[in-house]
């Protein structure tokens, strides 16, 4: 059997949930114009994608911590593209914060 037709097919499963979640969980709904049901499974949709994107989000820190940019590895044959790719770059941002100052705004 392909992911796919289990995908589509539906199991029930028992939950025990407090009497104040349930009726968060109703007006909730309600406001969205939703059942309990799809919404405890769009909850757990978004919380299995924000699960994913955290990996990911590892997964990238990982490679930039052994390999970070702007390093001994970003010099070739061609020149520093660390050093290319690095000053324009800062060049926007103190742009940006001078923008943000003369906004009245902090810059972060």
């Amino acid at each position: 059997m392909g992911y796919h037709r289990l995908m589509s097919r539906s199991t029930q499963t028992t939950v025990q949930l407090d009497i104040e979640l349930i009726k968060k969980l109703d007006i909730f709904a309600s406001r969205a114009g939703i059942s309990r049901s799809q919404l405890i499974r769009q909850a757990i949709d978004m919380y299995l994608a924000e699960d994913e994107e955290a990996k990911i989000d590892r997964a990238l820190i990982d490679a930039y911590t052994r390999m970070p940019q702007a390093g001994e590895f970003d010099r070739d044959e061609w020149g520093d593209m660390g050093g290319m790719a690095t000053a324009p770059t800062e060049h926007s941002l103190r742009h940006l914060e001078q923008e943000e100052r003369a906004a009245g705004f902090e810059p972060w």
